[in-house]
């Protein structure tokens, strides 16, 4: 995967209950798409051709939903296999997971946190690691929201961090996650970002959540994008320089057209963030 392969780009995630109304009329400012495999992989018919006219015209990233990176059940090499087949049918570059698990024994469905030690460190590195063998390219990992962290030996940045230079993979960078974690673990959320990688980024999340408590929040993908997480993206492009960022809504979907105003709040961040790093190296 090659780091930022859509520079300066916005993207949208794309869902089906919309796919027609794309395809029919692709927005002007949307410079790329992320799709979860799993739900595409096997699509067919009126969508499926859709969806094939979409890939030949635009860029996509898949982000997986199912890959359970750290759990103990053995890796579902045949599953990334299928992926890499999927990827290649529709030119697709890039692939990226989340830094959690999901099974045991069977599906979760729903993303666990890893314990924050450093056995686990080295076990989750070498799953990405063979990941990465079979599809022959770099994946991003994500870092995730989490409620609890059982068994913790280092903190969530270290363990982070540790991960990805043991993996040598790259970074997806979800800022409302460490907006989130910031709020319900109690650390400071710009403190945070400055210590990520910012040399193994390649594109960035951005999203909203739900307020269960002032000191609890819920990242569901369900609402829109509030200011904080906003000035944090800001603040992240003012930190590393301009990534490719997309809009995640997974739940209570709005028309299309607020989703390509968020879109627009992207772009406009980033158009910003270059002017301000052009001026400073003039």
């Amino acid at each position: 995967m090659d780091k930022h392969p859509l520079i300066n780009a916005a993207g949208l995630g794309l869902r089906r209950s919309f796919l027609s109304e794309v395809a029919a009329n692709p927005p002007a400012n949307v410079g790329f798409y992320e799709v979860a495999p799993e739900n595409w992989m096997t699509l067919g018919g009126k969508l499926g051709k859709q969806f094939r006219a979409m890939t030949e015209r635009f860029q996509f990233i898949c982000h997986g939903l199912s890959l359970s990176i750290g759990s103990s059940d053995p890796l579902d090499e045949k599953f990334v296999r299928d992926l890499k087949k999927f990827m290649a049918e529709h030119g697709i570059r890039y692939y990226s997971e989340h830094l959690s698990y999901c099974s045991h024994e069977g599906h979760l469905y729903d993303l666990m946190p890893i314990p924050f030690t450093a056995d686990a460190v080295k076990h989750v590195a070498a799953r990405i690691r063979r990941v990465q063998d079979i599809l022959e390219h770099k994946i991003a990992i994500e870092n995730v929201s989490y409620y609890a962290a059982p068994g913790r030996e280092m903190s969530e940045i270290e363990f982070f961090n540790a991960v990805v230079e043991e993996a040598d993979c790259n970074v997806l960078i979800d800022i409302n996650n460490i907006y989130v974690n910031s709020v319900n673990h109690g650390y400071d959320a710009e403190d945070f970002l400055k210590a990520m990688p910012g040399k193994r980024i390649a594109y960035a999340h951005i999203a909203g959540h739900y307020v269960e408590a002032e000191d609890f929040l819920v990242d569901t993908h369900g609402a829109p994008v509030i200011d904080p997480v906003w000035r944090l993206l800001d603040k992240a492009y003012a930190h590393f320089g301009v990534f490719p960022t997309l809009l995640e809504r997974d739940f209570n979907l709005p028309p299309l057209a607020e989703l390509l105003q968020e879109v627009d709040t992207i772009r406009s961040i980033q158009n910003s963030a270059s002017q301000r790093r052009t001026q400073q190296v003039a």
